[in-house]
């Protein structure tokens, strides 16, 4: 029997008698299915099925291909991998347990681009979902479900899912009905243009319209998304926002921008969340935000009075965080929009709104090429996540880290990247804790000159000159010492130290 909280939550009454347990409901996974769950950077992932599918898995073994919006919280890619639960998973993924067994060759892992599962699931160049598993904050009194904080692929899975899981989740305030914007687009070849024209532009629906009767199970939930581990700024990343703040204000005197900017995107995690923070004291106003993740630094923004709007695919905070904003979500709902990720990510509406794109880098090299998801060119580290849909279509491409990780022993910068990511191509400013480097306009040879002297850590700033220099007497558009060019890996690899 539903008390009369749950009834608000399942105001369709007929698919209240199809509330379960989360057992039963894991119970229609089969083996070899492929299974499309809500959850994007830790935020509105199905919690209970996913822990009873591993549980079982413990005891009679099962394989799936489990597709996502992007990361899971709750240690859940963590419990399902050590359940061995996953064959393949896409398109994303963060946990370190996981990340083991991917690179052990243990779990066959598809990273891809966050703007394009979909559209491969849409047109059968990926197996069909059997099964969509969504977490929601209410079911509508016409079957619609209605995300909690994140979209990411939820309303595609649900839409092209032979059969729905809905996880109503009683901790997540029922306020968040009424935020999201569920548009999905038309088949190819006559697809009618996105009509996303600013990042307030609302066009489509607040829940994941789908028929009732596909809906096969509810569970009823209490568990909390995870919380973002977010550090406070430091010295270096600190000095990367004044780089940061000091190009942008150097682009409103040379009339190609002004105090409001362009919409903002940037990457998850504390480098981009702390280059965000330092926007609070600058003199930008009226700050607009177009991106995938809402992170603290959003709700900084608003609070100092500098974001006017933010739009994204899910909503990623820390502990301390979470507790002011939720019982403050009717104050910001006006200002919030969650989306699918294909349109938060769509390269057609990124390159109409000109967006100033901020996303980190693990390394990249003399010549602008950046390697986001590899370490050492074959361990994978999380995956490229959105940053390609944004770099290529920015109005601005930047990326940002430090100029040097384990204490100094690996540099950020290097003669050529071990797995290329985003070519030079597609990016237009370097920055790290030294300094700025503007690759607009440069041809090759004046690209490696200007990162060297602008971006490389002094420990490491005379290897790279000297590479450069011979590399310029062999000559060539782009030079390399080819024998040399992938050396600091080697050496770190051999010695644990690039110097």
């Amino acid at each position: 029997m539903l008390d009369g909280v749950e009834n608000d939550r399942i105001r369709h009454v007929g698919l209240r008698e199809r509330v379960t347990s989360a057992d039963e409901a894991a119970a229609l996974i089969e083996d070899g299915m492929t299974v499309g769950m809500s959850g994007f950077t830790r935020a509105g992932e199905a919690k209970a099925v996913p822990m009873a599918l591993a549980a079982r898995a413990r005891q009679h073994p099962l394989k799936i291909t489990l597709m996502t919006g992007a990361s899971l919280g709750n240690d859940l890619d963590k419990t399902l991998a050590e359940a061995h639960v996953l064959a393949r998973r896409i398109p994303f993924q963060s946990d370190p347990a996981l990340r083991k067994a991917i690179n052990r060759g243990e779990v066959m892992f598809i990273d891809q681009h966050l703007s394009e599962t979909v559209e491969m699931l849409r047109t059968r160049q990926l197996p069909r979902v059997d099964v969509a598993v969504v977490e929601a904050v209410a079911i509508t009194e016409n079957g619609g479900i209605v995300p909690t904080t994140s979209v990411g692929n939820s309303a595609s899975f649900a839409i092209l899912a032979e059969k729905v899981i809905v996880e109503i989740n009683l901790s997540q305030p029922a306020e968040l009905e009424g935020l999201h914007d569920i548009y999905i687009p038309t088949y190819r070849p006559n697809r009618m243009p996105i009509p996303v024209v600013t990042p307030e532009s609302r066009v489509g629906l607040p829940f994941i319209p789908i028929p009732p009767e596909k809906i096969a199970a509810i569970v009823v939930t209490e568990k909390l998304d995870s919380s973002a581990t977010i550090l406070d700024p430091d010295a270096d990343t600190r000095a990367i926002a004044g780089h940061l703040t000091e190009f942008l204000l150097h682009e409103v005197r040379a009339g190609r921008l002004d105090h409001t900017l362009q919409p903002l995107q940037a990457g998850i995690g504390t480098i981009a969340n702390a280059v965000l923070h330092g926007f609070i004291d600058t003199p930008f106003h009226d700050l607009k935000m177009y991106s995938e993740v809402l992170q603290d630094s959003t709700f900084d923004l608003f609070d100092a009075g500098k974001m006017r709007f933010a739009s994204g695919s899910s909503i990623t905070l820390s502990a301390q965080k979470y507790q002011e904003v939720l019982p403050r979500l009717v104050e910001y709902k006006p200002r919030l929009i969650l989306r699918p990720q294909e349109i938060s990510n769509h390269p057609e509406v990124v390159r109409r709104l000109g967006l100033i794109c901020i996303n980190t880098a693990l390394e990249f090299d003399i010549y602008g090429n950046v390697n986001s998801t590899h370490v050492g060119g074959t361990q994978m580290m999380n995956g490229i996540g959105g940053s390609g849909d944004f770099a290529r279509n920015a109005y601005l491409s930047v990326f940002v880290t430090k100029s040097v990780a384990k204490h100094g022993a690996v540099s950020s910068v290097v003669p050529m990247v071990s797995h290329v990511d985003h070519t030079e191509h597609d990016v237009d400013i370097l920055v790290t804790e030294v300094g700025l480097a503007d690759l607009r306009g440069l041809a090759p040879r004046e690209r490696a000159a200007t990162i060297i002297a602008n971006c490389v850590h002094p420990d490491y700033r005379p290897m790279l000159r000297d590479y450069y220099d011979r590399a310029c007497q062999r000559g060539g558009h782009t030079p390399h010492v080819l024998e040399e060019a992938l050396s600091w890996h080697v050496r770190l690899a051999e010695t644990g130290r690039m110097i």
